[in-house]
């Protein structure tokens, strides 16, 4: 059976409705919360804070960056917010990660302006720095890149749960990446966004990567974020389940209707029930 949530937006003009919406996934026992993250929006919350009060307000449902900006955020101090944020939850976090988007936006933060090819690079490297931050299987970290480089930085502390990396990945490149390294994929299914026609192939995209690399296709978690063009189409629980079985996802997403959003979640909640 998939397992669903909600994928809200870190609505800075109006806070209080962000942490409502975690709040009542967490009431309906729905298993994730998944928060955008925009850090050069100047209407958005940053997504970490949001997420870490997220989680001393909540008891169950597990939180994610839906994805986080890995271009705004250094590989090695995500991983220690990743750990911490995951030891004072109980193991309730998991991390999506993307290449970035939005270029000029970053460097207007003073960040890297990078080209889609650097993006990808830069994402590999930081993935595996923050895996061997997050393992520990070293007593000290020592990675070097074209992007990203670490001289002996000593991890810790470890995460309660091994912590998994979900990748938002559209393109060949990032859907290798995925499957060769990730511990998800993460996409967003929409008319603007990944079509259902194109999701088998992406899937199939993955698969082939992971057993190029070893690695059992099986182990690699599939979610997706739904409803951002018509969420109110997706307040079906019959829909979801066949959409989840017939996609091979095992997590949906569902963007709440901008119109009583917690309403919404707490409808969400009653349909997918067990």
């Amino acid at each position: 059976m998939p397992d669903f949530g909600v994928f809200i937006l870190p609505d800075g003009e109006d806070p209080d409705r962000a942490v409502a919406q975690a709040v009542a996934a967490d009431e309906a026992g729905l298993a994730y919360v998944g928060i955008q993250d925009h850090p050069y929006q100047r209407r958005y919350l940053d997504t970490w804070t949001l997420l870490s009060y997220v989680a001393a307000r909540t008891e169950r449902v597990k939180l994610l960056p839906d994805v986080i900006n890995l271009p705004l955020r250094q590989p090695a101090v995500l991983a220690k917010s990743v750990a911490s944020l995951d030891l004072l939850s109980g193991g309730r976090v998991e991390l999506g990660i993307g290449a970035g988007s939005f270029w000029d936006a970053v460097a207007a933060m003073g960040g890297p302006k990078r080209t889609p090819g650097e993006s990808v690079e830069a994402l590999e490297e930081a993935m595996q720095i923050i895996r061997a931050f997050l393992d520990m299987e070293a007593p000290s970290v020592r990675f070097k890149g074209d992007h990203y480089a670490v001289t002996g930085a000593k991890p810790g502390p470890a995460p309660a749960h091994r912590v998994g990396l979900w990748v938002g990945a559209y393109g060949p490149r990032m859907l290798r990446l995925t499957g060769r390294r990730g511990d998800g994929w993460l996409p967003s299914v929409g008319e603007h966004y990944l079509s259902v026609e194109d999701i088998a192939p992406r899937q199939a995209a993955i698969d082939e990567a992971a057993r190029k690399a070893g690695r059992d296709p099986a182990g690699i978690v599939r979610a997706a974020n739904v409803g951002l063009d018509d969420p109110a189409a997706w307040l079906d629980a019959d829909r979801l389940r066949t959409f989840a079985h017939d996609h091979r996802f095992d997590v949906v997403l569902v963007s709440p209707s901008s119109d009583e959003p917690v309403e919404f979640i707490r409808a969400l909640g009653q349909a997918v029930g067990r």
